[in-house]
Formats: structure tokens, sequence, C-alpha cells
């Protein structure tokens, strides 16, 4: 819709000013909400003069003639800015950093909650399955180690009996099971397919096409270094991380390897968009890679680090000692530990893999339990208990629930 020339604009403006003001007028009409111009344009002057705003229902009274009535509304109601009593917003007044904190973070939440899958499909509960009523779980098969999801379904490795399992995310259905997958330890779905490490001596590299039936994996490369335990994709190329001391680099179609040393024990691996991140278990150290494989810089980390995620900001190590480190991305500074010796464990106990869902980090504890902690201000949010279940290992998120693989259980748990 196109609103008449003159139509409430400021004469004598700039073209493109002109053209931006009725862009912001369209936008607030298309939001439905209804601007209300005083229509009054002072001889001499350019000065517009807005409505009242308590059209919007607004309880502050000092907000005078501004133009960003439909903002302060939308920032009250959603809980951003809530004034600075109850009936004054003081517009003129300048904001410290703490309350431009406090702003910028309520609105990173707030973006995140409304935006989730979560939200879309009315799935608010932040509370376990009723294990105690045989609820919440899927059997799968012997000894799950990591899983993947596509945003549809989840893929399961099955470590022992070189299977993997695909399930719906939605009803937890098992839809089908591949066979062929020795050691079956780690996934990655990536161009459309599903990867599959194998964790052996020498490794492999399965693949599994998800539109055909199920039946046996396909062997990719079968001369990997010894027991790949993390994979990953940078949208060109796989990467592997390889227990015995190799950082491999596949390429996709020729399945041509190259392998990098120079690594003690890597374990898991990450990619933030832009580098390669291995956590080195034998070195306490996760590793920031450069394109080629070789080290750019290493940050020390806890005992033990093994399967971490990305937040989009952060990446969260899991060390089996008994903490978890948070490393900025962009230039691997610790910005916090988790630990005992802390004293903000939040449960932690043998952690070994991290899963991100958009808001929260969950993380899996060999001993029983789950760690949650919230990603925007790495504050803990506390502990889940995991009855009749034991040893948990890989977690990943479909975007609206966390899965986790329970190695000696035989099952996976839906959270």
């Amino acid at each position: 819709m196109r609103f008449p020339e003159g139509a409430g604009l400021r004469r004598g403006l700039p073209a493109d000013a002109k053209e931006e003001e009725t862009a912001m007028r369209e936008a607030k009409w298309f939001r439905g909400i209804t601007v209300v111009w005083a229509g009054v344009i002072l001889a001499g002057s350019t000065m517009r003069v807005l409505a009242d705003c308590s059209s919007f229902g607004l309880p502050f009274t000092d907000l005078g003639s501004t133009a960003f009535c439909a903002q302060i509304a939308e920032a009250y109601y959603a809980g951003l800015s809530n004034g600075t009593t109850a009936t004054t917003y003081s517009p003129a007044a300048n904001v410290p950093r703490e309350q431009m904190a406090a702003f910028v973070t309520r609105t990173l939440d707030q973006s995140l909650l409304r935006g989730s899958r979560r939200a879309s499909l009315d799935q608010w509960w932040t509370t376990t399955p009723h294990y105690d009523l045989g609820l919440g779980t899927v059997s799968v098969g012997g000894a799950p180690r990591l899983l993947e999801s596509d945003g549809a379904d989840v893929w399961v490795a099955n470590n022992t009996t070189g299977t993997v399992t695909r399930i719906q995310a939605s009803s937890g259905k098992v839809l089908g099971t591949w066979t062929g997958a020795d050691s079956a330890s780690a996934i990655l779905i990536a161009m459309g397919k599903v990867f599959v490490t194998g964790a052996m001596s020498p490794g492999a590299l399965y693949e599994i096409d998800p539109t055909g039936p199920p039946g046996p994996v396909t062997t990719v490369e079968d001369i990997l270094p010894d027991f790949p335990a993390g994979i990953a994709f940078d949208g060109n190329k796989i990467w592997t991380a390889d227990a015995e001391g190799f950082v491999s680099i596949i390429t996709p179609g020729t399945w041509a390897v190259t392998n990098k040393s120079g690594f003690t024990e890597p374990v898991g691996i990450v990619f933030d968009g832009t580098r390669m991140w291995v956590t080195d278990s034998g070195a306490d150290q996760i590793d920031k890679l450069n394109s080629d494989g070789s080290i750019a810089t290493t940050t020390p980390v806890g005992h033990g680090p093994n399967h971490p995620a990305f937040d989009g900001a952060n990446i969260w190590v899991p060390n089996v000692g008994g903490s978890l480190t948070v490393v900025r991305a962009s230039d691997g500074t610790v910005l916090r530990t988790f630990s005992s010796a802390n004293g903000n464990r939040n449960g932690l106990s043998g952690p070994i893999s991290v899963a991100f869902d958009g808001q929260r980090v969950l993380v899996t504890n060999q001993t029983g339990s789950l760690s949650l902690f919230h990603a925007t201000d790495l504050s803990p949010l506390g502990v889940i208990a995991t009855p009749g279940l034991s040893l948990p290992y890989g977690v990943c998120s479909d975007g609206v629930n966390f899965w986790v693989s329970f190695e000696f259980s035989n099952k996976i748990g839906v959270f």
C-alpha cells in the first residue's frame, strides 16, 4: 500500500528522506499498528506532531510528541524496557552501560524465546519425561554413542551392533535401521547424506542415503587413522578427529584423505562457521585449526576434553575430569569454567558431550545425570536426573527437544 504524497509527510525533505519516512509509515500499517497523526503543519515549520501515545495503552505520561510510540509499546509489552517509574519513561534520559546490557540481553532472550521451534509448536515445558512410567525413551541398537538430528529425524550411531537407527523426532517412532557400520561412533548430516565414523583400527567412514530404504551402509573410506571419534563439515570437506593422534580432511566425491599430525588424542571436533576446533583430550586443550588442518591457536581447558558444541558465539567444552569450559570462538578467550573448585559445578560429573538448542546448553554426565545451562549469560539452570538409565553419552537437539543416548541402556531419551 502506498500513502498519497503529502499524507503526513514533511515537505521540503530530500527524496531519500521522504522514501524512508514513507517506508516507516507503511511498515507500521502492515504490522497492524495505526499511527494517528495530528495532520497540522505549522507555518514556517517542518515539525510533525504525533498524537498521544496513550492510543497504544501505554502508562507513561512523559512521552510528548515522540515518533516512536510503536517501538516503545513493543519494548514495554515484551518486557524489554519497563520505564523509570510506573508512569514515566524518561525518553531523553541517558542510558548507562549497565542498563544497556540489560536491554540488549532481554532483547536477545526474547527473540530466542519467541523465534524458537518450541514456541511455534506450543511446547513451553522444561520438565523431563516420566521415566517412572516407562515413557520418554526409545530402544535402539547396542551401545548408542553420538547422535544428530536432520531437523525431522534423529540418527543414532550404535557402537557394538554396528548399526545406525533413524527415529522420527515428533513421535519417537523407529523409522529404520542400517547395518554394516562397524564400530559406529559419530554422526554427520551434510550434503543430503548421513555420514558415520567407524571408530576402529583402521578407521572407516560410512554413508547413508536417507531417501532410500534401510539396508547396509556404504563404505566410502576404510583407511582412516585409528579410532575416528568426532566428525564435522565445513561446507566443503569432511573432517574427523582420530583419537590416535590425527585430524583427517576428506574430500567428498574422490574421498581423498589428508591426515594431519601434531595432536595427542583428538576426540571432538566442531566448526564455528570459519574455523574448525578440535579437542585434544590427551593434552587438555582445544585447538583452533587453519584451513589445511594445522594448529592456529591452542586454548588450555580442563582434564580430558571431549565432544564440544558451538552456540553461535562460544564453544562449550566438556572435560571428563569434571568441568566445563566456555571458550569465545572469536579469540579463544576462556570466558568461564564450571567446576567444583569454582563452586559452580551444576552437577557436572564426567561430562562427555554438549548440545545447543538455540537457547540452552545440555551436557551429558557419564555418572548418570544431565547439566543444563543458559547460553547467553552462561548461567547454570540445574541438574536433570535420569533414573533407570545408564551412562548418558551423546546429545543433540532437533530444534525442539534434546535427545540423549544412554550407552549402557541401549536407549535414547528425549528431554
